[in-house]
């Protein structure tokens, strides 16, 4: 992060700038860590400017300019969602601050950085990664301005995207431009690359590969109904071995088909790496994010969930990838030598708490399912839960670990297919509250959603309630519940929360749905119809999303406990 450390280095300039709208913190959980880690295993010599002074480019330009690249990422959030809540207010808090304050990011990160590094290094290729990046590699619809917005490659001036989980394409753009001699022109080297988005032409994809036509950016402009017909389109090629086109003005932005994910031995490796999962000790004060992840374990990516207005199917994939067992364990034996361990294990999991091991037995080029669990699960998809508890119970068991604790994630209606992990789930590793996520009680807004039906739900709370019995522990289940879903009108809030009366429930917190760029809630939203074409109702004004919201955090005085 600085001229010193370089120095003790033994280096006289970096081959890759890392610039991140996150503090630096060097564990696997924050993707900067992550990619700098593995940028570095295969030799490469990176640098990270963390949280950059975005009114001038000094602190970009501080070590100096980088010999192959700059990759830029607004960091862990959208830079927009870091920034504003449902109703557009400014938060206060970023997790990813020291301090825990806001502020410490510009809006439209990923754009701002790039700015600053053309700045700082006329002509320097500059890569774009991250959620933001990934989630508005197209044309979006952005909430906050109201407005659909085009491909961020274009509004950033960027060589080439990152979409998805970004270790192959980064580390196949940085091999490329390494490889590539002076004078090179970038766009010459790095088009065709899976997993990356480019502003090209239908010269760039290879003859007879499959093709997705995404409607323009024009069209979306002048009729929000194509902005569901290109989300559908999108979220199809990225479970898919396609490439997609969407012009622009004249212009074509290229997505290459998705990179493929990393094999369990990869997996392994990457995680295998010396993170000393701590901040860079020039921070003075805590990182929130810090103490919620230190001591946690990432077992798995990807979720086969596909909910409509999620974004981890759509960046991460909806295929499972899985580490070891041996990969695992071998990390929780490394957590109990960090000088500040205390001897609890915070979380196993990934975006899916209970996936570890899934796989599917589909061809990706023959499902037409934008869901592995809804409206059931597909016989497909397989699982062994069972183990998954056996994992656990076996890193609970190592010497230094006094708690183990799954604390969110969890699918309730895949948990409910195995009595084996939902007994070891509620009696031993839920540490008093268990998060999940009904969402919603009414059938059509869950189907919406693409959540599993609220009677999986309710069996899941029998299940829960009777093994916190047997093991003599009195736990709750804390429901993430969302309000203003487009399809949801003022009557299915009202149904939620006599629902939640019934149970003596009152929620303490409920999210009022914010549509997210790329999303096909989002999608529903801008346009006000559901993927087929069906026109919602859509709570679209701050007085109506205030209204739902409130029918569940005002609904009158309830009697007896819960969340």
């Amino acid at each position: 992060m600085t001229r010193r450390e370089m120095d003790l280095l033994g280096w006289k300039e970096l081959d890759i700038l890392l610039v991140s709208g996150d503090a630096y913190v060097d564990h696997p959980s924050f993707g900067v860590a992550l990619l700098g880690r593995w940028l570095s295993s295969h030799g490469f010599k990176v640098g990270v400017a963390a949280q950059p002074k975005w009114d001038r480019p000094d602190e970009v330009a501080a070590m100096g300019r980088p010999k192959l690249f700059a990759g830029t990422s607004a960091g862990a959030l959208d830079s927009m969602l870091a920034h504003y809540t449902a109703f557009r207010k400014k938060r206060f808090d970023d997790a990813y601050t020291p301090g825990g304050l806001a502020g410490a990011r510009p809006n439209r990160a990923t754009i701002v950085y790039t700015g600053l590094v053309k700045a700082a290094f006329p002509g320097l290729p500059v890569v774009l990664g991250g959620i933001e990046a990934s989630m508005r590699r197209a044309s979006h619809f952005d909430f906050w301005s109201d407005a659909v917005r085009r491909s961020i490659l274009l509004d950033s001036k960027a060589d080439i995207l990152v979409y998805g989980m970004g270790e192959r394409a980064i580390l196949e753009i940085a091999r490329r431009l390494a490889d590539g001699g002076p004078g090179a022109k970038p766009r010459d080297i790095l088009s065709g690359i899976p997993g990356t988005a480019f502003m090209g032409s239908e010269r760039d994809i290879p003859e007879g590969a499959p093709v997705v036509r995404v409607p323009s950016h024009e069209s979306i402009v002048s009729d929000p109904r194509q902005l569901m017909a290109a989300t559908l389109a999108l979220e199809a090629q990225t479970r898919s071995n396609a490439w997609a086109l969407q012009e622009h003005g004249g212009r074509t932005v290229v997505f290459a088909p998705p990179a493929a994910p990393l094999s369990t031995e990869e997996l392994d490796r990457l995680y295998s790496l010396a993170f000393t999962r701590d901040p860079h000790p020039s921070y003075k004060e805590a990182i929130p994010a810090v103490e919620m992840i230190r001591f946690s374990i990432t077992s798995h990516r990807g979720c086969a969930g596909g909910c409509s207005f999620c974004s981890l199917a759509l960046h991460q994939g909806r295929r499972v990838s899985s580490r070891s067992a041996a990969s695992i364990e071998a990390e929780a034996r490394a957590l109990t030598r960090h000088p500040d361990w205390t001897g609890a294990i915070t979380d196993v999991g990934g975006p899916s708490a209970n996936m570890w091991g899934a796989s599917c037995s589909a061809d990706p080029a023959d499902c037409g399912r934008a869901s592995c669990l809804t409206p059931g699960i597909c016989p497909h998809f397989q699982d062994d839960q069972k183990a998954l508890a056996a994992l656990l119970r076996r890193l609970r068991s190592l010497p230094g670990i006094k708690h183990l604790r799954v604390a969110s994630g969890v699918r309730h209606d895949l948990a409910l297919r195995s009595p084996d992990y939902a007994s070891a789930l509620v009696g031993e590793f839920t540490g008093g509250q268990l998060k999940l996520a009904p969402e919603h009680s009414c059938a059509r807004v869950l189907e919406l959603m693409r959540k599993p039906s609220f009677a999986a739900f309710e069996r899941f709370l029998s299940v829960f309630e009777r093994e916190s019995r047997s093991a003599g522990k009195e736990q709750f289940v804390v429901p993430y519940l969302v309000s203003a879903f487009p399809g949801c009108a003022d009557a299915d809030m009202r149904a939620l929360s006599a629902w939640l009366k019934a149970r003596g429930w009152k929620p303490k917190q409920v999210q009022c749905f914010i549509p997210l760029p790329g999303t096909v809630a989002g999608a529903m939203f801008h346009a006000g119809i559901d993927p087929s074409g069906k026109p919602i109702p859509v709570a679209r004004t701050d007085a109506e999303r205030l209204r739902q919201n409130g029918i569940l955090l005002n609904p009158g005085r309830t009697q007896g406990r819960g969340p």
